[in-house]
């Protein structure tokens, strides 16, 4: 099934509609990710195929598979790349029994720890004794890079039609950076460099300049997206992996993953919120200047509130992985293959009930610039 998406009509004069842009913005989460390998399933089979993917961290490695492959492949490269890096537990009997779904958990999250997942990273520690030098990290991740060679089509993601944005951290001058194929050439050490998260993972060196984790700045790249110029009427689908909200924590297990969840998830929350005010007065300058006689001077002034005047339509449907279980606060390094599969078909799940019920396709009223759509937003929650 195709989907259409387009602008409703503007104020009288204004440009004809146009189609909405579809973009992908995902956020950093480590073994998490899965969940998002999901829902891109779930769009890619409803017809919703993203112009614009954006990721940070795990979300950089999926957006450039997404980017990196024909519409056709994608899902199945987004699952080579989960099966690879989940391999080592695949026999793992997959109980429903919560004493060993914990214990499941817990030997996943230690062998990431003592053993790194192949393909992604291994253990470094023994990097003094090889060249002298005193490691800084804890991992090596030059599996990675052959990873990403052999599942992106580097050439497809610099050349094709689907724009890819990732996330970085300058580690001397502490800037974030955004690598983007709307200005440059994305090679694997960008995807690398967007999930080098310390002390962990090394730095990646990207044209003479060293970065780390976009993650250590912000966990999201939606505000970007959202703020690129020129705008365009957009669809972005924000898949988080971290929610916002949750229950109050009981035991110190429980505290840690609730604070991971806070701390990760509050720049999403942030940024929306300050991209919704800042667009909704764009949208009000531009009715405000189409009522102005044509008489009235076009001054420096009027110019630079032209310049900022919008009238794109912008609709935000968040698909936030809410765990059905308590998942623990080492969540996010535990790849055990039956985790990977349960966040996977959770992440299906979940798109696939927020696109049956679609609310982004009814009109939106004239004064209303931004709206935002959590579907499966729990009662109270």
């Amino acid at each position: 099934m195709s989907v259409t998406l387009t602008d409703p009509p503007g104020p009288p004069g204004s440009p004809r509609r146009e189609t909405r842009r579809i973009a992908l913005v995902l956020q950093g989460g480590g073994a998490l990710g899965s969940y998002q390998a999901g829902v891109y399933e779930a769009l890619a089979g409803r017809g919703y195929a993203p112009d614009w993917v954006a990721g940070m961290s795990i979300g950089a490695i999926n957006a450039a598979i997404i980017a990196g492959n024909a519409p056709q492949d994608r899902v199945a490269r987004l699952r080579s790349f989960w099966e690879q890096i989940s391999a080592p537990s695949a026999a793992w009997p997959d109980l429903p029994f919560p004493p060993w779904q914990q214990a499941m958990r817990e030997s996943g999250a230690l062998a990431a720890v003592l053993f790194g997942q192949p393909g992604f990273f291994r253990p470094n520690l023994l990097q003094f004794w090889r060249t002298g030098q005193a490691p800084t990290s804890y991992y090596d991740t030059t599996g990675l890079r052959a990873t990403l060679e052999r599942l992106v089509d580097f050439d497809r993601i610099n050349a094709g039609p689907v724009r890819l944005s990732v996330g970085a951290v300058n580690v001397q001058t502490g800037n974030f950076a955004y690598f983007d194929t709307a200005r440059q050439k994305i090679g694997p050490e960008h995807i690398m460099a967007s999930g080098a998260l310390p002390p962990g993972f090394p730095a990646v060196e990207v044209d003479g300049e060293c970065y780390w984790d976009g993650g250590l700045v912000s966990n999201t790249p939606l505000q970007y997206v959202l703020d690129s110029t020129p705008r365009h009427s957009m669809l972005a689908f924000q898949v988080d992996l971290f929610p916002a909200r949750g229950a109050l924590p009981d035991n110190l297990e429980a505290v840690e993953e609730r604070r991971k969840d806070i701390v990760y998830s509050s720049r999403t929350r942030m940024g929306v919120d300050s991209f919704s005010k800042m667009h909704e007065l764009r949208c009000h300058v531009f009715r405000l200047l189409a009522r102005l006689p044509p008489d009235v001077a076009d001054g420096p002034d009027l110019q630079a509130l032209r310049a900022a005047a919008c009238q794109a339509r912008m609709d935000i449907v968040e698909l936030i992985y809410r765990a059905r279980d308590p998942q623990g606060p080492l969540k996010d390094i535990e790849f055990a293959r039956a985790t990977m599969v349960a966040r996977w078909e959770q992440g299906l799940s979940d798109a696939e009930a927020s696109l049956a019920a679609a609310p982004w396709l009814e009109p939106a009223p004239p004064e209303v610039a931004v709206r935002t759509f959590d579907v499966l937003r729990p009662p109270g929650g």
